[in-house]
């Protein structure tokens, strides 16, 4: 049976469209859709981001085509049949209308009062109800972040869900977690991010056995602020592969593959490397176009500086995780390229794939039942044996 303000034709759901059909769905219209529902589907914030819809879309796209992914575009329906039309259909692809934009300079409460029909609002309704198992938006970090919290939820355990923000290094990856959803973090929510970020490594970055690192300003035991050295004492009830205290250098150093700190400390290593990467891009530019000898040597070393730029490039890996929600929430760059969305869209697949949620929610379980055995008071035998 056909529903109202269902356009399957066009592949066009509305927001009233998941409220009404808890048992199969969304819409329910041919048999062939809802097998597709059955395979696993990434809602993607098609109005979020500085180049939305247009590279947005170009990237699912590329994701459908190139990788097979089901995808929920969230957005305005014409806007986004207006760039579908220019590129090659894909059947993977459905559209999920939205009145409304939550824009980069609103407050991150908005798509809890203002604007509940908004596009990236709709993407945490579709993972909360179960719709999508993961959502991707290039758009407001606050309002993602918000988002993910109060409408997606935490995993039961996890205090503050973490930002985990993934760096190059010479041997592979190092996933730096917060790196701006949380400041003043306490040690034992800083411990939920350590268990947070060594399954993300081991699961989407392919580390056997990660390294985690605590950030101070010395390598020794003892260094660093007293929240720190709190920290660390807490780190080695994990039963985590801890490694004890690392410095900013190791970032980029591939001696640990997580690192630990406060969302404050976090969010500045980000600016201050992506600051970095421009300000290397930009003199290199200059430099190499000074003579006709310095442009010859460029173009010898092409190669190589392409390999350079895939290997710090952002769009290779597209987005950063919200760790600690259920679901995957996933929050690339404003400027996002077409690649940056694809990418994005491959990491929430991984994430999802690793059953990276069930894994931290088991780790962190099994965390809070070590500390009420340690808390809770001795028995009359306990008492008696002692």
């Amino acid at each position: 049976m056909r529903r109202a303000g269902s356009e399957r034709a066009g592949g066009f759901l509305t927001a009233s469209d998941f409220g009404f059909l808890p048992e199969f769905g969304f819409l329910q219209e041919t048999s062939g859709f809802r097998k597709r529902l059955q395979r696993m589907l990434i809602a993607v914030d098609a109005m979020g981001g500085d180049h939305a819809p247009e590279a947005v879309v170009a990237g699912a796209v590329r994701a459908a085509h190139e990788d097979g992914t089901g995808i929920l575009l969230v957005g305005d329906r014409d806007r986004i049949a207006n760039e579908l039309a220019r590129l090659e259909p894909a059947e993977t692809i459905e559209v999920v209308h939205a009145t409304e934009v939550v824009d980069m300079a609103e407050p991150a409460v908005a798509p809890l009062r203002r604007k509940r029909d908004s596009s990236i609002r709709l993407c945490g309704d579709l993972v909360r109800a179960g719709r999508a198992q993961a959502m991707v938006t290039a758009g407001n970090t606050g309002a993602a972040t918000i988002v993910a919290k109060v409408v997606v939820g935490t995993i039961k355990g996890v205090d503050r869900p973490a930002l985990a923000g993934v760096f190059p290094n010479p041997r592979a990856r190092t996933v730096v977690l917060d790196v701006g959803a949380n400041v003043d973090s306490k040690p034992q929510q800083l411990r939920e991010f350590a268990v947070m970020g060594h399954f993300y490594a081991q699961e989407v970055i392919h580390t056997p056995s990660p390294r985690v690192g605590l950030l101070s300003i010395g390598a020794e035991e003892g260094k660093g602020d007293d929240v720190t050295r709190r920290v660390f004492e807490v780190m080695k009830t994990t039963g985590l592969n801890f490694v004890g205290n690392v410095e900013g250098s190791d970032v980029f150093g591939g001696e640990v593959d997580v690192i630990v700190c406060d969302g404050f400390v976090g969010n500045a290593i980000l600016k201050s490397a992506e600051s970095l990467v421009e300000f290397v891009a930009a003199t290199l530019r200059t430099e190499l176009g000074r003579s006709w000898r310095t442009r010859m040597g460029a173009a010898l070393a092409a190669p190589a500086f392409r390999a350079l730029r895939r290997h710090i490039d952002y769009t290779e890996y597209g987005a950063a995780p919200l760790l600690g929600v259920n679901g995957g929430c996933f929050i690339a760059h404003g400027r996002s390229n077409p690649k940056a969305v694809q990418s994005a869209i491959r990491r929430a697949v991984e994430f999802c794939e690793a059953d990276l949620a069930g894994k931290i929610r088991d780790k962190v379980a099994e965390l809070h039942a070590q500390e009420e055995l340690l808390l809770r008071p001795p028995g009359p035998r306990e008492t008696r044996a002692s």
